[in-house]
């Protein structure tokens, strides 16, 4: 996460809130932290659909160590 001065942050206030890093920023006050930005999460309804066409073979399985176990033993 990137780190900014709170006097940079003043300065370039409107600029850093256009070009928000996806990890956020940190901001300090004589080196110290002070307050994080980062972005405003989605409403989860927009997440519907978002990994369409992620798993491209459906035979794939993606749970498993590939190492056979019995539960009983």
């Amino acid at each position: 996460m990137a780190t900014i001065s709170i006097t940079e942050f003043r300065r370039q206030c409107l600029t850093l809130l256009e070009k928000l890093p996806r990890e956020g920023l940190v901001v300090t006050k004589r080196g110290r932290p002070v307050a994080r930005v980062e972005r405003v999460r989605r409403d989860p309804r927009e997440l519907i659909g978002c990994c369409r066409n992620l798993v491209v073979n459906p035979k794939d399985d993606l749970f498993t160590t590939g190492i056979k176990w019995d539960a009983e033993s």
